[in-house]
């Protein structure tokens, strides 16, 4: 009997320094930010935003796990993954399976399963490295001259990937079944200024905290809808939806950052007027460890500094409060 609890205490022991050990190489990591959008002239509304990203290494092996945890369903995981070297050979499991499908315009119509294990070869061809996924997907990918390729080979179509910087340049380009698109990206007098094959250029203007940022988003032609299979391998995948055309467009945003920890940012589009009083207000609060709450009487403010309507502060109580978690 003593025998027996001896070998019990060893084995609890072993254990305690076995889950000590691992705690020491868990990082755990997260971010909370609270919106309040005036919504322009249609009716305000708050948003609250929250994760958690938990990794835990074990020599090659790491671990990734990731929650929203906001609002009143619970937490929802929203990544899981491990992965881990052997040698030139690196294995990656995606555990969790997202959904896939949408009724968003140019968006997929059948759920497709997003787990699976990719196992990659570093082969001794140059540069290159050669991927082998359990859909049978073979890739390889690898930078020559500062360009980084990738080709992926798989049923339906295949796929081309490229991007470069080049002379102050950030080039990438994708061809997916024959489909092109690119994007090009430089900063000219502190201006960043983005251009894409759809036509749509965004300038970015002043320093981190206080910017500006306009953006064209040139006129989008209407789609037919696209019929899947539902084991995705077909020329048209797991299908997508229809695509409605829609008028070129100009927003402009001006965001700042202030002493309290919030970002008060002003959105307008031409689609309204370019008026900020007919668009979107916005207070976003990001600092942490704040619990924020913002009363609908802000909208009130905001309209009355609008329309040049006298504002009773008392009667109102316009108020942005804050308080320690």
């Amino acid at each position: 009997m003593e025998n027996k609890m001896k070998k019990l205490i060893a084995l609890f022991a072993t254990t305690a320094v076995a889950s000590t050990s691992a705690m020491g190489a868990i990082a755990l990591s997260g971010a909370a930010s609270v919106s309040y959008d005036d919504n322009g002239s249609a009716a305000s509304e708050t948003s609250y935003d929250a994760d958690i990203t938990l990794v835990g290494t074990a020599g090659g092996t790491t671990f990734t796990y990731s929650m929203d945890v906001e609002g009143n369903t619970g937490p929802n995981t929203t990544a899981a993954t491990m992965a881990t070297t052997i040698g030139p050979v690196t294995v990656s499991a995606d555990m969790h399976d997202e959904t896939s499908l949408t009724t968003a315009t140019g968006g997929q119509t059948l759920e497709s399963v997003d787990t699976g294990v990719t196992v990659s070869l570093a082969a001794p061809i140059g540069d290159a490295t050669i991927g082998l996924d359990n859909s049978g997907n073979v890739s390889v990918s690898g930078t020559w001259s500062g360009v980084a390729i990738s080709h992926t080979i798989k049923d339906g179509s295949d796929t081309t990937t490229g991007s470069a910087s080049i002379a102050g340049m950030d080039m990438s380009l994708t061809n997916d079944g024959g489909s092109t698109t690119w994007s090009i990206g430089t900063t000219v007098s502190g201006v960043a200024v983005t251009l894409n094959s759809d036509k749509a250029v965004t300038a970015a203007f002043g320093l981190a905290g206080n910017t500006m940022t306009v953006a064209h988003t040139a006129d989008r032609a209407s789609a037919s809808a696209k019929t899947g299979t539902a084991n995705g391998d077909g020329a048209n995948g797991y299908g997508k939806n229809s695509v409605a055309s829609k008028a070129s467009f100009t927003t402009v945003a001006i965001s700042r950052s202030l002493t309290s920890g919030a970002t008060l940012a002003v959105q307008a589009s031409n689609s309204q007027g370019l008026d900020p009083c007919q668009n979107s207000f916005t207070l976003k609060y990001a600092a942490l460890p704040r619990r924020t709450s913002v009363s609908d009487t802000t909208s009130k403010l905001w309209r009355s500094l609008c329309e040049g309507q006298h504002l009773d502060m008392k009667q109102d109580k316009v108020g942005i409060t804050t308080a320690m978690l």
